[in-house]
């Protein structure tokens, strides 16, 4: 499904909710498509969500850091995004029912990482808790 907003925006010194110069966005969205090409270095949200109107939205958010990417045939200079906030997504709504093979994959690989990057900094009784958020689904 497609959606109308962004799906992720710069942060960074001045505390906008929304700070430039970069951003994934449709041209019809508020203010169009950035100007400012993505670069290694920079951070930016990434917030892909989906709103029926009158009846919900959902937004899944992390802020990431724009690397340069090595793909094999690639004919052109690649970037990529490494995840750097990890943080397990809400199990009671998610309904693995709707979910693809690969999209519940995606899931438990990131509920994984959230485990393997948080995990070790919490005392016991909290690691507990976190390992029930992200055991995998399906």
């Amino acid at each position: 499904m497609d959606y109308g907003h962004g799906t992720g925006h710069g942060v960074g010194a001045y505390l906008s909710v929304h700070e430039g110069p970069q951003r994934i966005a449709q041209p019809f969205y508020p203010g169009g498509q950035s100007l400012e090409p993505l670069r290694a270095g920079m951070f930016l949200s990434n917030e892909p969500g989906y709103y029926k109107a009158g009846e919900y939205g959902i937004r899944i958010e992390n802020l990431v850091l724009v690397t340069e990417a090595s793909i094999p045939g690639a004919e052109q200079p690649m970037l990529s995004f490494e995840t750097l906030t990890f943080a397990p997504i809400e199990r009671t709504l998610i309904a693995p029912s709707l979910l693809t093979s690969k999209e519940l994959q995606w899931l438990n690989a990131y509920h994984a990482r959230v485990l393997e990057v948080v995990g070790p900094q919490l005392v016991e009784d909290e690691r507990q808790w976190l390992e029930a958020k992200v055991a995998p689904i399906g």
